[in-house]
């Protein structure tokens, strides 16, 4: 589907990103499914049918499972009229067709995007950001996660963290299949058939590195972009000096079950001061992004 023109700043920097990430991404499936075929010729078909298989499904439902993982339900605007009113002000603001909007009882504050494209686009907000934001730190919000949508990075992420996790999957179905037994280490298919979980590690880590490294100036993209629609930068910034002071508050339990959705969310949800997330996080650090929008507030002010 090709893309539609909106009125969120275009960003080159995050075009050449992701394509240059999905192709790098592609490069590495490509090479690890030839050393599958090379290595476990008897077994071609089901390889094939089995990474064609979860590809098409990842592509098609992904948006539906991380919706539904995440508790969003599709609220109408009787239902939620003040959610409703500040996507539709937005959409104005951006000229693009609206999104499905949905609500998660959740009482972290936090919002995500999710969707191939803009017709199948859904934006979520959690009660907990609802109850604690002002009227314009949700617009600003709000603004970030339509940005993705617009800027179609929500799609690119979800393929391109897939790949990678289909490397170790392929691996464990080839040996639960039992297609190791000719593991021999004289033997050229058996050595090849050894290598399979290493060179499958290693394609993870790579494809791991570099969704991180997109994901972190998506994000940065995404800050800049809603605050260029929006015209208030100042309203994003409370908002996510508001949300990051907030998660401090929040049970470890709950954040806990947010963890693994952090690279969906506004801002990540970490259940340790300590946890390993905190390094390989999927976000820029709130003080990066905080300067950013006081260069951008800086730069709107001027004559």
């Amino acid at each position: 589907m090709a893309r539609t023109r909106t009125r969120y700043a275009p960003d080159s920097g995050l075009t050449t990103r992701m394509v240059t990430t999905m192709f790098l991404i592609g490069l590495l499936y490509v090479v690890f499914v030839g050393v599958l075929l090379a290595a476990l010729r008897g077994s071609w078909p089901i390889i094939l049918v089995i990474t064609g298989g979860l590809f098409i499904a990842q592509f098609w439902f992904s948006d539906r499972i991380a919706a539904y993982s995440m508790g969003a339900r599709e609220v109408t605007p009787e239902e939620a009229p003040e959610l409703h009113g500040t996507i539709d002000r937005i959409c104005a603001l951006a000229d693009m067709p609206k999104p499905r909007v949905a609500i998660a009882q959740s009482d972290v504050p936090n919002a995500f995007a999710t969707g191939r494209g803009e017709r199948t686009a859904l934006v979520c907000a959690t009660t907990g950001l609802l109850r604690r934001l002002e009227p314009e730190e949700l617009e600003g919000v709000l603004a970030h996660e339509m940005s993705h949508v617009a800027h179609r990075d929500v799609a690119v992420m979800t393929i391109a963290s897939f790949l990678g996790v289909l490397a170790g999957v392929i691996t464990r179905v080839a040996l639960w299949g039992g297609f190791a037994r000719n593991n021999r280490s004289s033997d050229p298919v058996g050595i090849a058939i050894m290598l399979i979980p290493l060179i499958s590690a290693v394609v993870y880590a790579l494809s791991f590195l570099l969704t991180r490294l997109l994901s972190r100036y998506r994000e940065l993209s995404a800050d800049r972009a809603a605050a260029l629609l929006t015209g208030r930068p100042s309203a994003l910034a409370s908002a996510l000096t508001k949300v990051d002071g907030q998660m401090a508050r929040i049970p470890t339990q709950d954040l806990r079950k947010a963890e693994p959705y952090n690279a969906f969310y506004f801002v990540p949800a970490f259940s340790s001061k300590d946890s390993l997330g905190r390094l390989l996080s999927s976000h820029p650090t709130l003080e990066q992004r905080l300067d950013q929008l006081a260069r951008i507030s800086a730069g709107l002010s001027r004559p």
